[in-house]
């Protein structure tokens, strides 16, 4: 458990998460210490971040803490589990509320701050795009929807004698008309991806299982596929649409350029402001 004031208590509770996957009453040995350190250091940037002139006026509306708390409070069960949580992590709700509204004022300095950056002119964007081709070179895809027939010896229809059986059966349909696919998918697939017509999306090389992904490669636009084993039980696919390999236009990539670029430099604006508080 953090002895700690309820800002520091919070900022360990989200860097080991993030860091550890783990509540700060699960970490061990060094994993505690660095948690710690970090938390300390965090708070004290913080501290220096409120204490600034740009601090003034910034205020955290009522109403938008109300909303963050309540959904957070929104993931638990009920009001006594969210209150184990926190306590096992050394906060209370109180605490937690108030550990809360310091990161969103912080987080709200830091936009304004932001705004502070150079803007991002065409030519910024051009020269990005020119100096970086590959980020803009895009892989052939594929629009890949499957049926999963389950191995289960536990179930009597899903052993493997049976699964196979019921997957040969689709298959053959399919082979005569493979434009009931999505229908098929629906009525018989046990993927969660059954509800949309077993659609698993537009996806690259290397998504898949390596049979899968060989078999779906393989396949033209509108093509079924035989049964296929990988280690969930067996499948049948269908390519929908093949999107070939090429490279992104400027025009194309302008937008997300524009954005990456402003982002950066509103980091670095950010940075370079905290560097010169401390």
């Amino acid at each position: 458990m953090f002895e700690a004031t309820p800002g520091v208590a919070y900022l360990a509770l989200k860097a080991a998460q993030k860091l550890y996957g783990k509540a700060t009453d699960e970490l061990q040995g060094g994993e505690f210490e660095r948690i710690q350190a970090l938390a300390q250091r965090q708070h004290e940037i913080e501290t220096r971040v409120l204490a600034a002139a740009e601090a003034r006026d910034v205020v955290v509306p009522p109403s938008t803490l109300a909303a963050a708390m309540a959904e957070i409070r929104g993931r638990y069960s009920d009001e006594e589990e969210f209150a184990a949580d926190l306590a096992r992590n050394g906060l209370d709700a109180t605490g937690f509320a108030a550990a809360l509204e310091r990161e969103m004022k912080v987080e709200a300095i830091l936009e304004k701050v932001g705004t502070q950056a150079a803007s991002v002119s065409d030519m910024d964007v051009e020269l990005y795009y020119q100096y970086h081709p590959e980020q803009f070179r895009r892989a052939e895809t594929r629009l890949v929807r499957h049926i999963l027939i389950t191995i289960n010896d536990g179930i009597a229809e899903n052993v493997r004698a049976e699964a196979r059986k019921r997957i040969d059966a689709i298959a053959a349909r399919l082979a005569k008309e493979p434009q009931r696919f999505e229908e098929q998918a629906l009525k018989h697939s046990e993927c969660p991806t059954a509800l949309d017509g077993g659609r698993l999306g537009d996806l690259p090389r290397g998504k898949l299982f390596p049979q899968l992904d060989q078999a779906l490669f393989g396949l033209k636009a509108g093509e079924v596929s035989g049964v296929i084993e990988s280690e969930l039980g067996f499948h049948v696919l269908r390519c929908d649409a093949i999107t070939e390999a090429g490279v992104l236009g400027l025009d194309q990539a302008r937008q997300h350029i524009r954005k990456l670029l402003e982002q950066k430099r509103k980091r670095a604006c950010q940075q370079a402001w905290i560097k010169q508080l401390e």
